[in-house]
């Protein structure tokens, strides 16, 4: 009897991009990859973190195929000006949005005047998903992979920097719905051009510093590791776009990821807001 012999999923030769990768789930994603020897474009906000990274990841895997970029995501140029570098490469295989804030205790503004929350944790995801789309399509098979939550809720779109009744928990909730929401729209202008863009909740209450300040840890963040890695990987995945996971599990998000009015109003919020159009592709 003949027995097939399947390969581990790698990302070996590939290109990926992965936001806030100096801490947490970042940082650990970006052990991982580097052992499979793919090419990492590592971003961070902080230069001193950055080298770091570089030097513990060659020291302990001898890849040297590794560059850092430093963005501070509280600044809309700042996040324009990363795509516009990470655009200009050959190729991109993978973008993993995963940088965000946690829930904050007081209302702060990014350099824009916009709450900071949903600037780093949506509009950074909006501003790179637009910019990045042009060479995600010249990459055979690439994938996005945005690091969003289960914690979610609707956007007032009456009050969306919620500038008349701030609270840290909606503020967090809200952009990581708008993630999904943008998930679903940028999986549906994609489709067909060899592209998947899913998100997910990777687990819950993480041992990292957006966690461990507020809440109980619940989950290791070799948990949240794998099932990352899993919608970066996993080929048995290469036809999946569109997806909201739970963990490891497709589930069903917040309603309001599925109204198409709301949607786009989210776009024509973010357009106005980045200054960068919503890509159109034929």
């Amino acid at each position: 009897m003949t027995t097939t012999r399947h390969e581990p999923a790698s990302t070996h030769g590939k290109t990926v991009l992965i936001t806030g990768a100096t801490d947490g789930l970042g940082r650990a994603l970006a052990h991982e990859l580097a052992a499979q020897g793919a090419t990492l474009i590592l971003h961070g906000r902080n230069p001193a973190k950055g080298e770091r990274l570089i030097h513990d990841l060659r020291e302990k895997t001898g890849n040297t195929r590794l560059a850092y970029e430093n963005a501070d995501f509280s600044s809309l140029a700042d996040i324009r000006a990363l795509a516009d570098r990470v655009a200009t490469r050959d190729r991109l295989d993978v973008l993993v949005n995963n940088a965000g804030l946690g829930v904050e205790l007081a209302r702060r503004t990014s350099h824009d005047g916009i709450e900071l929350t949903l600037q780093v944790d949506y509009l950074a995801t909006y501003v790179l998903s637009s910019k990045l789309t042009p060479l995600l399509t010249r990459t055979a098979g690439a994938r996005v992979v945005n690091v969003s939550s289960a914690g979610q809720a609707p956007l007032d779109f009456g009050d969306p920097l919620l500038e008349r009744s701030w609270d840290g928990v909606q503020a967090y909730c809200q952009a990581k719905l708008a993630q999904i929401m943008l998930t679903l729209d940028h999986a549906e202008l994609l489709r067909g051009h060899g592209v998947t863009v899913n998100a997910l909740h990777p687990a819950s209450y993480m041992p990292t510093k957006i966690v461990t300040h507020l809440f109980t840890v619940q989950s290791t963040l070799e948990e949240g590791t794998t099932n990352t890695l899993r919608l970066i990987t996993d080929p048995t995945l290469a036809g999946t776009t569109g997806t909201y996971f739970n963990r490891a599990t497709p589930d069903r998000a917040h309603p309001q990821a599925y109204d198409p009015a709301a949607r786009a109003r989210l776009l024509e919020l973010s357009e106005r807001h980045t200054g960068v159009a919503w890509p159109r592709i034929s």
